[in-house]
């Protein structure tokens, strides 16, 4: 059994969840199937963590295999969920718009000649009047029923109706636009604070600007100084100060490049994916850290995103790279470990992440209870690589996490998902002062979300979604320590 100062905190996150899930409930009964399909897709998405965490109060541990069975089925309820909520959602949506088209043709009837109101406020529209009539004209019964217009910094907010299917009215309004004007003004379609789809039209000089000279040189010191920590890390690791002793730079040079192999590993996944979709990248600003070498790096979209599908393919393309790869020599590494090995780890590190601690028990069995177990380099590297991925896929502002959570779920949870992240990182900072640098990186460089897709609205698929679970899982055991009591059922200590 779990000691008693580890109860009730397991306890409480039991109960905070439930409490979720009821509150959900309360909100989800008014709108009826929809409501409830969607509020039992959130029961699957949290499910893996009731039970692993319910099991846990128990005393009772599942290992890597059956957490992994656990998401997979729960990515596989949640899919077909998806499946039908989506059906009934569509016939809702038909009905609206029998609905509605009868409606317009009543009022047509009435007046043949009227044309749909357009209710301007009394703020002046930056927009010349030629483009805007040009921009009006692109709307229609097929595609978004304009009816009013409003003025939004230098373009508009077009309300309306939405008469079609996200992704394609986009499309067809976008080409419209680019017919009669060029490449002036850019087209988005999104959601106002109602949650009803609006259009807002603003010009082309908004688009994210690319990377500056001046930005490219100080990205170029930040590489030099990340290749640096990276070396100082590998020289700690090995008990000695490069910065003090640089004649040891071969010894450090192996370790050193492993970790910053990982980092670039993660830049290509962004970068390869990001041209699939034809988008640019800004060069990545990396962020040197002593402790592990590296923070990871921040990248900026230097193209608008055509929808939620590309901010997440794009997104996850990195960690999946970065974090396969440091899989890939932790394992190799565990299997190339024996007596005589470069690195004598006491068992202790290996209770400081779920995951690790976990494949390590698999692995090399019962050396893990001796005081100090042999170890192969690439264990280092690869563990290493993993903390710097999980801590990329927290779910806070512009991370990788924060994005991925982002284009699944919208703006409104990423704000609530990234204010949670920094109130919990603030509160593990009492003891870890990792998590005290990560936060304060957070809160100054990333802790804004990402601008608007093009098309706002399309969410990704479901089986993007279910990766998408699985990365943040993997982001938890990754961080997530051993308790003292499950470590030593373990066998590890």
């Amino acid at each position: 059994m779990f000691a008693s100062s580890e109860t009730p905190i397991i306890g409480t996150i039991l109960l905070v969840a439930f409490g979720i899930l009821g509150w959900g409930f309360y909100r989800a009964r008014p709108f009826g199937k929809l409501g409830i399909l969607a509020w039992l897709q959130s029961v699957v998405l949290m499910s893996p963590w009731l039970l692993f965490f319910g099991l846990f109060a128990a005393g009772i541990y599942l290992n890597i295999v059956g957490i992994l069975l656990l998401v997979v089925a729960s990515a596989g309820l949640y899919i077909y969920l998806g499946r039908q909520l989506r059906a009934a959602g569509q016939d809702a949506i038909l009905q609206q718009r029998a609905t509605e088209r009868l409606a317009a043709n009543s009022t047509s009837e009435g007046n043949a000649a009227q044309t749909p109101v357009i209710a301007e406020l009394k703020e002046v529209l930056s927009i010349p009047e030629a483009d805007l009539s040009a921009i009006r004209s692109i709307f229609g019964i097929d595609t978004f029923f304009a009816t009013e217009t409003i003025a939004y910094q230098e373009g508009a907010i077009f309300n309306g109706n939405l008469r079609g299917e996200p992704q394609e009215v986009h499309n067809r309004l976008s080409d419209k636009l680019r017919e009669r004007l060029g490449e002036q003004y850019r087209l988005f379609l999104v959601e106002s604070t109602d949650g009803k789809p609006v259009v807002i039209v603003l010009p082309s000089r908004n688009d994210p600007r690319p990377t500056t000279t001046g930005q490219k040189a100080f990205a170029g010191i930040l590489l030099i100084a990340t290749l640096a920590t990276c070396l100082e890390t590998a020289g700690l690791l090995l008990n000695f100060d490069l910065f003090a002793t640089p004649a040891r730079f071969t010894q450090a040079l192996p370790i050193g490049l492993g970790i910053f192999v990982i980092l670039i590993a993660h830049e290509i996944g962004h970068w390869v994916i990001a041209r699939r979709y034809q988008v640019r990248l800004s060069w990545p600003f990396f962020l040197p850290a002593v402790q592990i070498g590296s923070f990871g790096s921040i990248t900026r979209f230097e193209s608008l995103l055509p929808n939620r599908t590309a901010l997440f393919d794009i997104t996850l393309a990195g960690p999946a790279a970065g974090g396969i790869l440091s899989l890939i020599m932790l394992i190799v590494g565990l299997l190339l470990s024996h007596p005589g090995s470069l690195f004598q780890l006491p068992n202790q590190f290996f209770q400081g992440s779920i995951l690790v601690g976990s494949l390590a028990r698999v692995v090399l069995g019962s050396a893990l209870q001796s005081p100090l177990v042999n170890v192969h380099p690439l264990v280092i590297i690869g563990w290493l690589g993993l903390v710097i991925t999980a801590l990329n896929l927290m779910p806070a502002g512009s991370l990788d996490g924060g994005r991925i959570v982002q284009a699944i779920y919208g703006r409104k949870t990423a704000r609530r998902a990234t204010f949670a992240t920094l109130i919990l990182l603030a509160l593990v900072s009492l003891g870890n002062t990792l998590a005290m640098y990560w936060a304060i990186v957070i809160v100054f460089l990333q802790r804004d979300l990402e601008r608007p897709s093009l098309n706002e609205i399309s969410e990704p698929d479901d089986a993007r979604a279910a990766l998408g679970l699985l990365a943040l899982f993997l982001m938890i055991a990754t961080l997530l320590p051993l308790t003292p009591g499950l470590a030593g059922r373990l066998g590890i200590g």
